[in-house]
């Protein structure tokens, strides 16, 4: 039984970010990092791999969408990938990042104090790209988690960006948020589980992240990329929207 779990989503290659939330006492006293997907799609895949390899044990880690992605582009003959900036990060992996991330599980399950099991997955427990929202409806909550064996009490899961914690048909739902991408309020956010489920925001200096990365990554767009998404430019308003109607609802929000 683990005593406390970090919970780290959707770094998306943001070195800065992690660095940050690395450095934050309770990550680093956490009996496991859990990395739930789309770990490297960014702006500096190489060094956020290699910082979080050197971690050793300490790290689990769970295939994202983007992740998945990289490799299909690198190895199977895929041509595009809708992020822009995903084929230039997939360019920059040496093979054996390509190995790890190609083995990476789609899920998997771990016991914390306070919650049980935990299963910990990208998206949906069935499906890496599938949305969930905080408040997506009963009946489809229950559709998503069908089949999960009766003894996993909380799901953890990331790949919208947002943070949110509710129940679900008696489950607890936890998504910690992006890291690198955070949609609606910039800084890196994450979770602490055990004995319950905390959100966590770790603020980092955001001139000097974007600056870094402009000046460190050759993608052409770094600049603006990182403008962008480290500050958090997309609503959670406009993730929404644009979330909707995959989440079966229409893209009205009120």
């Amino acid at each position: 039984m683990l005593n406390s779990v970090a919970v780290l989503s959707d770094i998306h290659g943001v070195l800065p970010a992690l660095e940050a939330v690395l450095a934050e006492p309770d990550v680093a006293a956490a009996d496991r990092l859990v990395l739930t997907g789309d770990i490297a799609a960014g702006p500096q895949p190489v060094q956020v791999l290699d910082l979080l390899t050197g971690l050793g044990e300490r790290v689990v880690w769970v295939k994202g969408n983007a992740d998945r992605e990289l490799v299909e582009y690198r190895r199977t003959g895929r041509t595009s990938i809708p992020d822009p900036i995903a084929p230039w990060a997939a360019e920059q992996l040496r093979e054996d990042h390509l190995d790890l991330l190609a083995a990476l599980p789609a899920s998997l399950t771990l016991p914390v104090r306070g919650l049980g099991e935990v299963l910990f997955c990208h998206a949906t427990p069935r499906d890496d790209e599938e949305v969930v929202l905080v408040d997506s409806r009963l009946d489809r909550w229950q559709d998503v988690l069908d089949g999960l064996e009766t003894e996993v009490r909380t799901v953890v899961c990331g790949h919208t960006h947002m943070p949110f914690v509710r129940l679900a048909l008696g489950r607890l739902i936890v998504n910690p948020g992006s890291i690198g991408m955070p949609y609606g309020r910039a800084g890196a956010h994450w979770a602490l589980l055990g004995p319950g489920a905390q959100l966590r925001t770790t603020p980092f200096d955001l001139d000097s992240a974007v600056d870094r990365i402009a000046a460190e990554c050759t993608y052409s767009g770094a600049a603006e990329w990182a403008e962008y998404y480290l500050r958090s430019r997309a609503t959670d308003r406009e993730a929404l929207e644009a979330f909707g109607p995959r989440d079966g609802r229409d893209t009205q929000i009120c």
